[in-house]
């Protein structure tokens, strides 16, 4: 039987295993799924098989500028403890360090990259953690800045990690600006970088929902349309500063914008800074976490 990109896939995401290994497998196995393992095991490649499809929400995202270049990146395990693990760390920190060399395109490319300082691939060195600490763990996702003053910023330990990236003229040290916003991303969380990204679909949805609102107010309802549309405006305004980081108040000081904050402390530095780009990785979000009863677990384990 034809083997699918579908079924090398599949085979990938239930051991682990590199694309490549998992396509000879099942070309040896002749399609049989479970042959395919079994194969990919006695070759030592799938040895973590049983743990990769365990659901890996903890780990950390881990920010850092490396030779210049900005990297942001989350790397998931099982358990938090695992997240605080010497070894986990390390293991993070050679993924950033295999990111700012390689410059790889997808995450499928970073995988295939020589890890930092040894001849195995990172997807190779992650099976080697996953038998040395004893949990599935998943790189997730990296960014990478080669351009611009980049800081980075890891806030908790590792639960967020921002990377933020700005243009600087001027013989001065922005490190200070580029930390503060990072933590008002980290704090806030904004949809939006600046007012200009917001789309006119997210306008036109925000404009209805406050027309509703506005037909449902006994003292609003029959006020002239212009005047409610003044209103949809104001209230507008009031969006981009909770949404837009460069029209947030700035935390530190709510009587100034961030993007005046940024204009301000670089004009105090001599120089002019402006906001270029950011990434803010939370561990873990978007990955459906299993809720575990753990008195049942160990009511379980005790009735064996």
């Amino acid at each position: 039987m034809g083997i699918t990109a579908k079924d090398v896939q599949k085979l990938r995401e239930m051991t682990g295993v590199g694309m490549m290994d998992c396509k000879k497998a099942l070309t040896e196995a002749e399609g049989d799924m479970d042959k395919a393992i079994e194969i990919l095991r006695e070759k030592g490649l799938a040895a973590s098989a049983k743990k990769a499809g365990r659901i890996a929400a903890e780990g950390m995202a881990y920010a850092a500028v490396i030779d210049g270049v900005g990297v942001v990146v989350e790397v998931n395990a099982e358990t938090d403890f695992v997240g605080k693990n010497e070894k986990f760390v390390n293991f993070v920190k050679g993924v950033a360090a295999t990111v700012a060399a390689c410059n790889p395109a997808d995450l499928d490319a970073l995988m295939a990259c020589k890890y930092d300082g040894t001849d195995l691939t990172v997807q190779e060195q992650q099976q080697e953690m996953v038998l040395v600490i004893g949990e599935n763990i998943k790189v997730r996702r990296f960014a990478r800045f080669a351009e611009g003053f980049c800081v980075p910023y890891i806030h908790a330990g590792g639960k967020i990690g921002v990377l933020v990236s700005l243009n600087v003229e001027g013989d001065i040290d922005a490190t200070e600006i580029g930390k503060d916003v990072a933590m008002q991303i980290a704090a806030l969380n904004p949809r939006f970088w600046d007012k200009s990204q917001v789309t006119e679909d997210v306008l036109a949805e925000e404009k209805k929902i406050m027309l509703v609102q506005m037909a449902n107010d006994p003292k609003m309802a029959n006020k002239p349309d212009q005047v409610k549309e003044k209103i949809v405006d104001g209230k507008l305004n009031k969006f981009y500063s909770e949404n837009c980081l460069l029209q947030q108040d700035f935390v530190k000081d709510g009587d100034m914008t961030v993007e005046k904050y940024i204009a301000s402390a670089a004009k105090a530095l001599g120089g002019t800074v402006t906001f270029r780009d950011a990434v803010r990785f939370e561990k873990g979000e978007g990955i459906e976490k299993k809720q575990e009863n753990f008195a049942e677990e160990i009511a379980k384990q005790l009735a064996k």
